[in-house]
């Protein structure tokens, strides 16, 4: 639990920082007054003021806020050239439009400095999905779905990748999905509802890849080592049976000590027959290795390739945020799957276990779920504030503080049901006994 509060309040603190800091500098820059910077909301704890500005630590760290002066129509105003209703429409939108855009350049930022340290990641991401292997009694099993099939496409959108076909068919838990598959030189068209996996509703078919045990780790002197077994080889078969799920390579070798096994090896390309015998370890056989349950490929970029794998995952999570977002006003997304501050608190304690890398990771991710979702045009949001001065401008006049009062209270209430939904699904998905220590 501690490890969680911690990694929220670090997590959050920074996203909130920078947001407010892009609309801080924007408004100094273009000569607007800042009366109040602050992180957190409600009564302030913590005040150093500097110039005309109280810089604060408030007591409900769930987000922050930069007051300007003569910021609102009903503030007391002197007409002064300092104070935001006192700027243009244009230099108004570029106070609002920062604070957003840092979000989005923070995730960039941060994604790419993860991506330059290097990472191990499932080579069967960017492969086809070929079906390796149907889960019993799962839904891709129930609509007939057969280990070879080449899943074309889901709900209508193309598939190429794993990557894509998980990404596709997690935000549609529990909503039945037309699949298109190749079965040898056919097209077979079925429907498939995907169930709805751990405690955030994801949606699962019930399909892996074919994955194949690659050796991480070779111990010295042990069997595996004086075979000539080599970290980074794919084990792909046993005494010529192929290695599946119903063939598992572990299993095999723990079940064949002091017995001669014909291993079938990938190395660089090449494919390669070693003979192996299991020393036999307590009760099991063993040959000294540590293993991977797939293939992995190694991620090692440059700057500049650092720079432009970021921009491609950052893409890739903003055409998935947006498709969530269509998914929920169609009704394809379920709104069981909105996190709110308890569920992203349950994340961040997750990932600052797995380790930094993971964390940053997480943070990136939430960055630019910020920065979009602030670009909406919501009132209350900083997009919202900018589509009202888009009317405004489109009107040519600017709107009365009643209608202003209107659209806010309108925009307050949409975000309130929001909140209602996800404090709601945060609540359900709570261990509370692990939480409280019981």
């Amino acid at each position: 639990m501690l490890t969680s509060i911690a990694a929220f309040t670090f997590v959050l603190g920074v996203l909130v920082f920078v947001h407010e800091m892009g609309h801080y500098l924007m408004a100094r820059r273009i000569g607007i007054r800042v009366l109040t910077f602050s992180l957190g909301f409600g009564p302030k704890l913590l005040t150093v003021r500097r110039g005309d500005t109280d810089y604060c630590i408030s007591a409900i760290p769930l987000g922050g806020y930069v007051k300007m002066a003569g910021e609102n129509p009903d503030d007391v105003r002197s007409g002064a050239d300092d104070e935001f209703l006192s700027k243009t429409k244009w230099e108004r939108f570029q106070v609002l439009i920062m604070g957003p855009t840092m979000n989005i350049i923070l995730a960039f930022v941060v994604m790419a400095v993860v991506l330059y340290q290097g990472a191990d990641v499932p080579a069967y991401e960017e492969q086809p999905p070929i079906v390796g292997y149907v889960m019993e009694a799962s839904p891709a099993e129930q609509s007939g779905i057969r280990v070879g099939d080449l899943i074309l496409s889901i709900g209508g959108r193309p598939v190429q990748t794993w990557e894509e076909l998980f990404v596709t068919v997690m935000p549609r838990a529990e909503r039945e999905l037309e699949v298109v598959l190749r079965r040898g030189l056919q097209e077979v068209t079925t429907q498939v509802t995907p169930e709805a996996q751990t405690q955030f509703q994801v949606g699962d078919l019930g399909v892996v890849p074919i994955m194949q045990p690659q050796i991480l780790n070779v111990m010295t002197g042990d069997p595996a080592d004086l075979a000539g077994i080599r970290p980074r080889d794919v084990i792909t078969a046993v005494n010529d049976e192929p290695i599946t799920r119903d063939n598992p390579f572990v299993e095999t070798i723990n079940a064949n000590a002091d017995v001669a096994l014909m291993l079938t090896v990938v190395r660089g390309g090449q494919t390669l027959k070693i003979e192996v015998t299991p020393a036999l370890r307590g009760n099991v056989g063993l040959i000294g290795v540590e293993l991977s349950p797939f293939e992995v490929r190694t991620i090692e970029p440059g700057p500049l390739q650092a720079i432009q794998m970021s921009f491609e995952k950052n893409y890739a999570w903003s055409g998935l945020i947006f498709q969530t977002l269509g998914g929920l006003l169609t009704s394809e997304t379920s709104p069981k799957q909105l996190v709110g501050p308890l569920g992203i608190a349950q994340l961040s304690g997750g990932a600052a276990q797995i380790g930094l890398v993971a964390l940053f990771t997480l943070m990136a991710m939430i960055s630019l779920n910020l920065g979009i979702l602030n670009l909406l045009p919501i009132p209350v949001l900083d997009g919202g504030h900018i589509f009202i001065m888009a009317l405004e401008g489109l009107s040519r006049r600017d709107f009365s503080v009643r209608i202003k009062e209107k659209i806010q209270l309108a925009g307050f209430v949409v975000l309130l049901m929001l909140m209602v939904t996800v404090i709601y699904n945060d609540l359900t998905r709570i261990n509370w006994g692990e939480w409280l220590g019981l």
